[in-house]
């Protein structure tokens, strides 16, 4: 490609709603513009990068023998209703209306009709496994879409569905995704780690998520230095502790914290460490009877200690806790007598349920709210001041410095963006769709699913995010919009420059590297800052000057030098770091 043929759009500066790198860069380089709030359209150079993020998800898909369709980006209701994620999905669900007043929605994801198409295909065990995936475009009305790619409405993904007769054959059918997971990211040339998750509204058994590192990443990953152990924050075990509870060293005592209603101010008044003390959330579900209407709530009082943090996933794991919310005010008031900030288990007005972590459930003498404004009480004892909680239960974030769940460390912590999910599904939407297959015995069962995506468009992002510097993005080999970039230096003026650059791009794309030549005829520090912000990993300039010497320039975009190279060596030099 000449660059005079193509459409470059590179901008001095970002929008003013840019707000992470991947954004501003992508912006400035052309890469993406904005039609509408968290709507992109894909231009040529950021086209490019997209389409090399496809290739290789195509590739390694259909080695591991997905088979690959395209189903619908608009989908009749009727499906969704058959699983009830129509009602049950909140607005992030678009809801549209044909013109004969039928309900459809944009996929946000394609669960239903893949097991629709499953149930009208798949009869016998001997047509089993099946894995079958599309690259499509999704759309989530996202409340707040932000970030440019990372978060926006309309985006491209890459979504598999494999199909089992067992849970066992299931799982090894995740396997095979997971490993071919692997070798797509490999192939990326990214940092990332794979780490156990949590489900989450997908629902499922066995899940990974596929994080690619990167210190602006809006999720926490957790992993063992010193093992292979990995986890998002949600799934991360934190470990009971393997001490004894202390005994109880000092009588329990009212004392008066004014104005101080968090565990850091009551803290730093008492002047104790802050793993002295405990805090109080109040939780409540809600039952409802046959018609829907709620019957009966059900009031709880969740302890942590002071410095630690209530892991709502692994909260809502527990039992009889699914769908929970944060109690009402009056709710509160009403079973402690009291407003938040001075909350505790002792001196309760109505029972409730108390759940403690394991680490609340170890400590001795620890301070907690009085169920009195301005007050709370210390010296607190299980058994002694009060009995024993209803449930001792792993429900909190994990630290820094924790003990890994291998028993091979301890814990660190960093941040990453989440570009690929698989899941092992089981029955969750073969049972109520009625997709069953005849097994060797004869008799219908239920197929086995697993669930396995890559954010196509969000993985560009992310990429940026992981690689970029002050003067624009540094792309990976395999996903640069052109691996290299051709630069003569006033090709105008000079026929020889032009014949040079000619010449090695010709011989560029006869074996097949993907380059672009800039013809544009634009002043060198122009030119190189175009193709800096754009990020091509490797450069080569041409000028007259070297030409008489018999040399050219070559840069890697990660260099901060050139380096001069004999002109008949150039093509054997570019294909060796290539190769690197």
């Amino acid at each position: 490609m000449k660059a005079s043929q193509f459409l470059i759009s590179t901008l001095k500066e970002a929008p003013a709603d840019a707000e992470v790198a991947s954004h501003k860069l992508m912006m400035r380089a052309g890469m993406i513009k904005k039609l509408g709030a968290g709507i992109y359209t894909y231009m040529p150079m950021g086209l490019r990068v997209i389409r090399k993020v496809e290739a290789i998800v195509r590739e390694e898909m259909n080695r591991a023998g997905s088979v690959e369709l395209t189903m619908p980006v608009i989908q009749p209701a009727e499906l969704w209703q058959e699983t009830g994620r129509f009602t049950t999905n909140g607005p992030e669900l678009l809801r549209i209306k044909d013109r004969h007043d039928r309900d459809f929605v944009v996929q946000p994801t394609s669960e239903e009709v893949i097991t629709d198409i499953a149930r009208q295909e798949f009869k016998s065990y001997k047509q089993l496994p099946k894995n079958l995936y599309q690259i499509q475009t999704k759309f989530r009305d996202e409340r707040r879409p932000r970030f440019g790619l990372m978060r926006g409405r309309e985006f491209i993904m890459k979504d598999a569905y494999s199909f089992d007769r067992d849970l066992d054959a299931a799982k090894k059918s995740y396997a095979i995704m997971s490993a071919a997971y692997r070798r797509i990211f490999d192939r990326f040339g990214l940092r990332y780690r794979a780490v156990a998750a949590d489900s989450g509204a997908i629902g499922g058994d066995v899940s990974e998520e596929f994080q690619v590192i990167a210190e602006t990443g809006e999720d926490a990953i957790v992993y063992c230095p010193g093992s292979e152990y990995a986890a998002n924050m949600e799934k991360a075990q934190a470990l009971a502790p393997t001490a004894p509870r202390g005994q109880a060293q000092v009588a329990m005592e009212r004392v008066a914290t004014p104005s101080k209603s968090t565990c850091e101010e009551v803290a730093a008044l008492l002047d104790v460490p802050l793993t002295t003390t405990v805090k109080s959330l109040v939780l409540a579900t809600d039952i409802e009877d046959e018609v829907g209407n709620i019957s009966k709530t059900q009031v709880w009082l969740l302890l942590l200690r002071g410095d630690h943090d209530m892991n709502e996933v692994k909260v809502g794991n527990l039992e009889n806790l699914s769908g929970f919310r944060f109690a009402t005010v009056a709710e509160i008031e009403d079973h402690f007598g009291c407003k938040p900030g001075y909350l505790g288990p002792i001196g309760l007005k109505k029972p409730l349920r108390i759940i403690a972590d394991r680490e609340v459930a170890v400590m001795a003498d620890w301070i907690c709210g009085a169920n009195t404004e301005d007050f709370h009480i210390r010296g607190v004892n299980w058994g002694r001041d009060l009995p024993e909680p209803d449930l001792v239960a792993d429900i909190r974030n994990v630290v820094s410095g924790d003990a890994s769940p291998d028993g091979k460390g301890i814990l660190a912590i960093e941040r990453g963006i989440e570009v690929g999910h698989v899941f092992v599904l089981g029955t969750k939407y073969s049972k109520p769709m009625n997709a069953t297959f005849l097994d060797v015995n004869g008799k219908p069962q239920f197929m086995e699913m697993g669930c396995y995506g890559i954010g196509v468009t969000r993985l560009p992002a992310a990429a940026i995010e992981q690689n970029h510097d002050e003067r624009g993005i540094i792309w990976p080999d395999a996903l640069a919009p052109f691996t290299v970039v051709v630069c003569p230096i006033s090709p105008d003026r000079f026929p020889d420059v032009k014949a040079a650059a000619d010449r090695l791009y010709a011989e560029l794309l006869a074996v097949g590297v993907d380059v672009i030549l800039d013809d544009r005829c634009e002043r060198p520090g122009a030119m190189f800052a175009d193709w800096e912000l754009i990020g091509v990993p490797h450069r080569v300039t041409i000028g007259d000057r070297g030409l008489k010497e018999g040399q050219v320039e070559y840069q890697h975009r990660r260099d901060s030098v050139v380096s001069k190279v004999a002109v008949g060596d150039i093509l054997a030099v570019l294909r060796s770091k290539m190769a690197a």
